[in-house]
C-alpha cells in the first residue's frame, strides 16, 4: 500500500492552476529549460517528495510531473482530454526553466507547449469524442455548503503577490495539495478533505476516484469548503483507482481489491452536501497525441 499512496501524489499533482488561464495567441518560447527525468519514489524517499509547480519570478519549476501532465497543462485541458500511448502517464520528469523579460506567468502554458515540441517532438491533433462522464450538479434540495472566500493575496506569500505555487506533498499517513490563498484538496484519514476550493478544481480531483471523467455542471463560481468521510474499504478503493488514474501498473492482487467496490458512500457524501453526480453521455474536445518521444534532446 506505501507504493499505491505514492501513485496518487502524481494524480492528485496534476490540478494545476495554469491550465485554467484563458489563452493567448502568442508562442513564446522559455530562455533556458532543463528538462531530467524525476527520482524514483520509493519508501525511503516518499517523506520528502514534493511535487507540483512553482513559479517565482523569472523562474519556473516542475516537479515530478508526467508527459501526460505537460501535455494537459500545454494546451490547457484536463487528463482525461489527452489520447496517447499510456507510458506518457508513467514516466516522470523535473523542468527548471527561464521565462524571458516581456513574457507573463499566464504564458507559461504556451512556452511548454513550443518545449514539447521541440525537445519531445510532440506531434498531436485536436478531436472530439463522445464519453460518458459523472457531471456535478446542485442538487435538488439545494446547496448545503457555504462559500468560503479565498485567503487575501499578499506580497508575504512566496514569491511575492501573484506567484504561483501549487504543490503536492504526501506520504503514508495521505497526500495534500495546496493551490495557494489558503485552498487545499487532502485524501487521508479515510476522507476527502477540500477547503476554499472552485467546482473546477473539485471536479478534476473527484475525475481521479471514479470511472467517469467528472464535469462541472453546478453554475457555481464560489469557493468552498467540504469534507466526504469513507469507510476504510472505500478510502482503499479510491487510493487504488487513483493509482490507475496516474498511469501505476499495479499488481492483480491490488485489482482484486475493487472488485465489489462501490461509489455509494462517495455520492451520498456529496449528496449532504447538496451535490449530486449524475451519470451522462457527452462530447469532449481531446488532444490527439500523433507521435513524441519519451527522451527529450539534449539540454
Amino acid at each position: 500500500m506505501t507504493m499505491l499512496r505514492s501513485a496518487i501524489l502524481g494524480a492528485c499533482a496534476s490540478t494545476f492552476l495554469l491550465a485554467q488561464s484563458p489563452a493567448t495567441p502568442a508562442r513564446p518560447e522559455f530562455e533556458v529549460a532543463s528538462i531530467k527525468p524525476a527520482a524514483p519514489i520509493d519508501a525511503a524517499n516518499i517523506a520528502q517528495v514534493h511535487i507540483g509547480v512553482q513559479i517565482d519570478g523569472a523562474q519556473a519549476h516542475i516537479s515530478y510531473f508526467s508527459l501526460k501532465e505537460l501535455t494537459r497543462v500545454a494546451y490547457r485541458v484536463k487528463d482525461h482530454q489527452i489520447i496517447g500511448p499510456d507510458w506518457m502517464g508513467a514516466e516522470r520528469y523535473d523542468i527548471h526553466a527561464t521565462i524571458p523579460a516581456g513574457v507573463t506567468r499566464e504564458q507559461v502554458p504556451e512556452m511548454l507547449q513550443t518545449l514539447l515540441e521541440q525537445r519531445f517532438q510532440l506531434k498531436t491533433h485536436r478531436g472530439a469524442k463522445e464519453v460518458p462522464v459523472y457531471a456535478l450538479v446542485v442538487a435538488r434540495n439545494g446547496l448545503k455548503m457555504k462559500e468560503s472566500p479565498l485567503d487575501e493575496d499578499t506580497s508575504d506569500a512566496g514569491g511575492g503577490r501573484g506567484a504561483t505555487n501549487v504543490q503536492a506533498t504526501g506520504g503514508r499517513n495521505g497526500t495534500t495539495v495546496k493551490f495557494g490563498r489558503g485552498a487545499y484538496f487532502s485524501f487521508a484519514d479515510n476522507k476527502i478533505e477540500a477547503r476554499k476550493i472552485s467546482m473546477a478544481q473539485m471536479t478534476d480531483m473527484l475525475s481521479r476516484f471514479v470511472e467517469r471523467p467528472v464535469v462541472d455542471q453546478t453554475g457555481l463560481t464560489g469557493t468552498y469548503d467540504i469534507t466526504v468521510e469513507l469507510t476504510p474499504e472505500d478510502y482503499r478503493a479510491l487510493l487504488i483507482r487513483s493509482a490507475i488514474y496516474a498511469g501505476v501498473q499495479l499488481p492483480p492482487e491490488a485489482l482484486r481489491l475493487l472488485e465489489g467496490a462501490s461509489d455509494e458512500q462517495l455520492f451520498r457524501q456529496l449528496q449532504s452536501a447538496g451535490l449530486k453526480m449524475e451519470p451522462r453521455k457527452a462530447p469532449i474536445d481531446v488532444i490527439i497525441v500523433d507521435s513524441v518521444n519519451k527522451t527529450p534532446t539534449d539540454n
